[in-house]
């Protein structure tokens, strides 16, 4: 009884042992994920009116009048301890505005469009046109019709880099 007591002990004891040594290799684990590396991609975006040949900061126009340009820019900076891989950003195109073609610029980034609110984008989006012969072709949508761009970079957001991306709209 004796021996099987002890027995029980030092198994007892093996086990706690373990559970001790497997909680503390978890939270060991878990606190390396925590701390892991990871971008932190901090988005600012701005507006200036083109006016009088000059750029007004949005913040200090009380309103803007029908044929005025907004120029849009879009900046996105990594603070984080880690890149940003396959980085995306996204300019809306406000309602009352029409993008201004051609103006989507972003140093080493493709420029994709949408006309269904970011559901879809295209290089091209396109729409469908009734003939007049019945038949439907398809057909570049107008610039009109877009609705978001969409910025995508190949390269990754560095840690500590810093992208920037700008487009214009015309107010309707």
């Amino acid at each position: 009884m004796m021996k099987s007591n002890k027995r029980f002990s030092v198994l007892l004891m093996a086990g706690l042992t373990l559970m001790v040594a497997g909680a503390a290799g978890f939270a060991q684990r878990h606190l390396m994920l925590a701390n892991a590396a990871r971008p932190e991609v901090k988005v600012q975006l701005s507006a200036a009116v083109e006016r009088d040949s000059a750029l007004v900061p949005l913040e200090k126009v009380t309103a803007v009048n029908p044929g005025e340009i907004l120029d849009w820019t879009i900046t996105s900076e990594n603070s984080g301890n880690a890149a940003a891989l396959e980085y995306k950003t996204v300019g809306h195109i406000p309602r009352g505005t029409t993008f201004v073609g051609d103006s989507a610029k972003a140093e080493g980034a493709k420029t994709v469009y949408s006309i269904d609110n970011g559901k879809s984008y295209s290089a091209q989006p396109m729409i469908e046109v009734k003939q007049v012969d019945g038949s439907v072709k398809r057909v570049p949508a107008p610039v009109s019709m877009y609705t978001e761009i969409r910025y995508e970079w190949a390269d990754a957001l560095a840690q500590g880099g810093k992208l920037s991306a700008s487009y214009k709209v015309r107010v309707k």
